[in-house]
């Protein structure tokens, strides 16, 4: 259970953290999926804050402070719920893949949190 905790929530950590990073620079990429899902640009240092946020809060419950990966774990689960959510509404399928596949590594980084 151990392995699995750091393996699931260190890769969550990351993956936030580098799309968080990509929103404050505005990759191309990130650009081109707030277009589709109608998103304002103005919006992606908020969610780039959200995501590192998340990644820090993450980080600091695999070195300890476990109240605090609990918490950003629940974040994070909740921040991804929207982005589906987000992707459904405006039906777009193709990239939906993404949020969804973090929602899946939130929720476990959450539970794998509390059992650690």
């Amino acid at each position: 259970m151990t392995v699995a905790f750091f393996l699931i929530t260190g890769l969550t950590a990351a993956l936030n953290a580098y799309f968080a990073i990509a929103d404050y620079l505005r990759a191309g990429f990130v650009l081109a999926n707030a277009a589709k899902v109608q998103v304002p640009r103005s919006w992606l240092p908020m969610l780039g804050t959200a995501k590192l946020a998340g990644a820090l809060g993450l980080a600091a419950g695999l070195f300890g402070s476990r109240h605090l990966g609990i918490a950003a774990a629940a974040g994070l689960t909740l921040f991804f719920a929207g982005a589906v959510v987000a992707h459904l509404r405006v039906r777009v399928l193709d990239t939906m893949w993404f949020p969804a596949g973090i929602l899946g590594l939130s929720a476990a980084s959450l539970v794998l949190t509390i059992v650690h």
